[in-house]
């Protein structure tokens, strides 16, 4: 049976009568939903009028017609409705009819349906949807969205200003913006959010101008802190997530980037004054908002820099005036605050760093930067490297100043180690600590071998092995030198007929570790010489190759004094002892006298007779009684002397370590020098003068600063001795000499 022909008005005017009862239920007006049976004559009409045999095939023409429905209804009723309103309630009109227009769209082109399958796909034209989506664009969006994006930023800034605004509809009202343009977000970007984005800027623009005059810095962070926090909020609640961003770095770079340097350097509370109050909120706050900004931070970075420098240098300074001021004593004991409170100031700022600026390498960078500037300064002619070695020594002898727990000292040592870390002389560290740590091991002065295996492990991670390669060979010698008087005790006790009659402790150790000592044939008394014969004997049956040199200016003796009153013991060094011991044969003696008997260095003499005649405990009488020591003086025993002690110690006047200190480690860098020069230039075999210096200024970084005009010197010292020479075309250029 043959389909009846539908011609194209008949078709149309069945159709209108669907699309007429859309627009009702659109309009809101008392009309019953389409049921299913209404649907399929809609759909079945199209159907058919679409695939009747041509000239009866009426596609394009409907294709054509269900474009002019929608533009039909646009033009009679949605653009009145919407050019009569303003504003917010132009606003919620418009997302009615966008939403109205939306439902349209789905329900016409499910009618046409059919055209979509195959006529659109055959002729690549638009889809369905998207010619509904384009018509509601081209009538109404274009009209329009100018009015609307004014109307929105309108609402965004009454929203600023702190009034309650509908969030929802400007949500649904700027999806319109982001549908529209059917999956690009173009028009979303150039109709609204460039002007929104301009918007924010001259808003927070405004905003921060008065600001700066009127807040703390402080009270600005917080305004900013929360700005931001409302803007991201604000594209949380109804802008898209893709402005989140720009909104940020406009309101960033407004607020914080404009006026930066005005608000970190305000006088009374700017970034200065917060550091100098400990206000560590703040300064957290400061970093938050300041971490996201590029190169925002740099400044910040700085000022700490500057801060730090200024306590660490009022530090310095303040331990310089009281050294000036003080004797010398107490101006030792200023120089242990000094560096204690170093450590409080590091302490205090390592936690800034890490808490309030999130460990953040640039200040990092900026607490090593100011603390090498004013831990390089000298006190009182003392330079750091000797102050800090000195506290070292404090902490860890035996009746040092400080008295702490365990736990304390080895976190004072750490902490020490650390500080080291920013002194450029490390090899004069070293060495004053090698001769303080000398001191405790064989005087018997240090109160814990664990702590001084400690620091020798934190100071090998620190500066290397070869750092600490001589002074752990110091502790290890010690514990070996005991166990060889153990053996030479129990020689004795197999051989009693080598006995020297007097108790002799030696301790044997090996020269390379030990710092240089001064040692001179002095002529022992007659006991001593025995007890040297016995210990040579008792060490050729261990070894017969190893040679020993006596240190008697190391030594000490306890001499039994027989006075009128009562015998004292007296603790003397081995030169006092020597001196001392002369005066069992005689009653008086010339200074030249006892000169020409021991074969000491004036010097020498002269330090041994004050300490036994002029200071504390006056165990020879000196003709004339002075003060001073003279070459034509004469000395008595004095069996009148007395004391409440049984046992007394009688020092020696120290000696000033410092200069020689200096010298020797002056004499290492040269040596250090000359390697590094031939190290490098036996790999590079060329190398020009400057870049021989920087490499050699490199490589010794790490334990000193070398002066440069000590490389040159070094340079030209090794072209003498025939490791370089200059180029002869260009003097320079240095070449190697294997």
């Amino acid at each position: 049976m043959e389909r009846k022909t539908i011609d194209l008005e008949q078709g149309w005017d069945y159709m209108q009568t669907g699309i007429t009862k859309l627009k009702r239920i659109l309009e809101g007006l008392n009309e019953p939903a389409f049921d299913s049976e209404q649907y399929m004559m809609l759909y079945t009409t199209i159907y058919n009028m679409c695939t009747q045999k041509p000239p009866h095939d009426y596609s394009q023409q409907l294709y054509d017609k269900y474009r002019e429905a929608f533009e039909e209804y646009i033009n009679s009723t949605v653009l009145p409705a919407l050019r009569e309103k303003h504003d917010e309630f132009m606003l919620r009109e418009l997302f009615k009819r966008w939403s109205n227009h939306k439902v349209m769209v789905r329900w016409l082109s499910r009618f046409f349906y059919y055209l979509d399958r195959y006529f659109i796909a055959r002729r690549s034209l638009p889809p369905l949807n998207e010619v509904g989506l384009t018509c509601f664009r081209d009538l109404v969006y274009n009209e329009l969205h100018s009015k609307v994006k004014q109307a929105v930023i309108a609402l965004v800034d009454k929203e600023r200003e702190g009034e309650q605004i509908d969030r929802a509809l400007l949500k649904n009202v700027l999806d319109i913006y982001v549908e529209i343009g059917m999956g690009q977000m173009e028009r979303y970007e150039e109709d609204f959010e460039s002007f929104m984005l301009q918007d924010t800027s001259s808003y927070y623009s405004r905003k921060a101008s008065s600001w700066i005059q009127e807040d703390s810095c402080p009270d600005y962070m917080l305004k900013s802190e929360e700005c931001l926090k409302k803007e991201r909020e604000r594209v949380a609640h109804y802008l898209h997530s893709s402005s989140e961003p720009k909104l940020v770095e406009k309101v960033q770079h407004e607020l914080l980037v404009v006026f930066a340097s005005q608000l970190l350097e305000k006088e009374h509370s700017g970034c200065r004054a917060l550091l100098r109050d400990d206000k560590v909120d703040d300064l957290s706050r400061m970093y938050r908002l300041y971490h996201k900004i590029l190169r925002g931070l740099e400044p910040v970075a700085n000022i700490f820099k500057q801060h730090v420098t200024a306590e660490g240098n009022a530090l310095v300074q303040q331990a310089e005036d009281t050294a000036t001021n003080q004797v010398a004593n107490t101006a030792s004991v200023q120089e242990q605050v000094l560096i204690r409170k170093v450590i409080e100031l590091h302490d205090k700022y390592m936690v800034y760093v890490t808490e309030c600026f999130q460990n953040h390498t640039l200040f990092h960078k900026a607490l090593k930067e100011a603390f090498e500037i004013f831990c390089n300064k000298t006190v009182a002619g003392s330079s750091s490297a000797e102050l800090l070695a000195t506290f070292c020594d404090n902490i860890l002898k035996k009746g040092g100043s400080e008295k702490l727990s365990d736990e304390a000292i080895e976190d004072m040592l750490e902490k020490v180690v650390k500080l080291l870390a920013y002194i450029s002389d490390k090899d004069l560290f070293a060495e004053f600590y090698r001769k303080k740590l000398a001191r405790r091991l064989l005087f018997d002065r240090s109160a814990n071998d664990d702590h001084e295996r400690s620091i020798l492990t934190k100071l090998k991670q620190q500066c290397g092995g070869q750092f600490t390669s001589k002074m752990e060979g110091m502790v290890t010698d010690l514990t070996l030198a005991r166990e060889n008087q153990n053996s030479f005790e129990d020689y004795l006790g197999s051989n009693p007929a080598a006995n020297p009659g007097i108790d002799l402790t030696v301790t044997v150790l090996t020269t390379g570790f030990w710092p240089s000592y001064k040692s001179f044939d002095i002529n022992l008394p007659s006991e001593m010489i025995k007890c040297v014969e016995v210990f040579k004997g008792f060490y050729e049956t261990k070894t017969k190759h190893r040679k020993l040199t006596w240190i008697y200016s190391l030594g000490t003796c306890h001499i039994n004094g027989k006075f009128d009153q009562k015998a004292i013991e007296l603790i003397v060094s081995t030169y006092q002892a020597a001196v001392l011991l002369l005066f069992n044969t005689t009653d008086k003696l010339s200074y030249t006298e006892i000169l020409a008997q021991l074969n000491l260095s004036h010097e020498d003499l002269v330090r041994l007779l004050h300490s036994l005649s002029c200071a504390k405990y006056k165990i020879l009488l000196k003709e004339p009684n002075t003060k001073t020591v003279s070459q034509n003086d004469a000395f008595e025993f004095n069996s009148k002397f007395t004391d409440r002690m049984r046992r007394i110690k009688i020092p020696l006047p120290p000696v000033d370590e410092r200069k020689k200190v200096v010298e020797d480690v002056d004499k290492d860098r040269r040596y250090a020098i000359d390697a590094a020069i031939v190290r490098i230039m036996k790999s590079r075999k060329v190398l020009g003068h400057q870049q021989l210096v920087s490499e050699c200024v490199e490589q010794l970084s790490r334990m000193f600063k070398p002066d440069i005009k000590a490389i040159k010197k070094r340079m030209e010292d090794l072209i003498t001795r025939d490791y370089l020479e200059r180029d002869k075309e260009n003097p320079n250029m240095f070449r190697y000499l294997a």
